[in-house]
């Protein structure tokens, strides 16, 4: 991976978890719950945000093997007790994160459409990282796992049961995320590069 791309993913990867993780908490803080704009999380200020391991070294690390990108940054705390709409409010303050990597995704692919034909290289590969990266983690980030953002959809559906299960997994962490990926990333790898692809083909046409 030459210097061009290595500084675009880490671009890349800096700005979509940054506003990744401040929709969390623009969201909840419209929902009713001020939490995080107390704890400083309702900003663009990057050090507010990103953990030097798993939101800088560890996607760039897999964009840099070829594999998928995924990486976390600091979990925003919420209160959901203050949140409208009960456990579907917390849904939407954890869907409002990958959406934004969608949204981010479709923005750079529109420049890229506008602009191929005339944009040098290094724009190019610039637009093409930014949308695998903000694609990988609206897929991974989508994973109903707990404590991913997809999981929440999946507690507000669940029963008492397993929301318990899941509140219990929920509370170990990122290392919930790495046993996790230990253990199923094999059965994963393949679905993921088919999702990947799949949105890769649309947005990049």
């Amino acid at each position: 991976m030459n210097m061009t791309a290595i500084i675009s993913a880490l671009v890349a990867v800096l700005v979509s978890i940054v506003l990744h993780e401040l929709m969390h908490a623009f969201v909840a803080y419209k929902l009713g719950d001020d939490t995080a704009k107390a704890d400083g999380r309702l900003t663009l200020n990057p050090l507010a945000h990103i953990d030097p391991v798993t939101t800088v070294a560890l996607p760039v690390l897999l964009v840099a093997l070829g594999l998928p990108p995924f990486g976390a940054a600091k979990p925003v705390m919420i209160n959901p007790a203050r949140l409208k709409w009960g456990e579907w409010g917390s849904a939407l303050v954890a869907v409002a994160g990958p959406l934004t990597n969608l949204a981010l995704a479709a923005l750079a692919s529109l420049i890229l459409h506008i602009s191929f034909a005339q944009a040098p290289d290094v724009v190019v590969t610039a637009l093409v990282t930014f949308i695998m990266v903000n694609l990988g983690f609206f897929v991974f980030n989508m994973i109903p796992f707990p404590p991913l953002d997809g999981s929440r959809v999946l507690y507000a559906l669940a029963p008492d049961g397993v929301r318990k299960v899941m509140q219990s997994i929920e509370a170990m962490g990122f290392i919930a995320i790495i046993i996790f990926m230990f253990l199923f990333y094999t059965f994963l790898l393949e679905p993921f590069r088919l999702i990947m692809n799949g949105l890769l083909g649309f947005f990049l046409g």
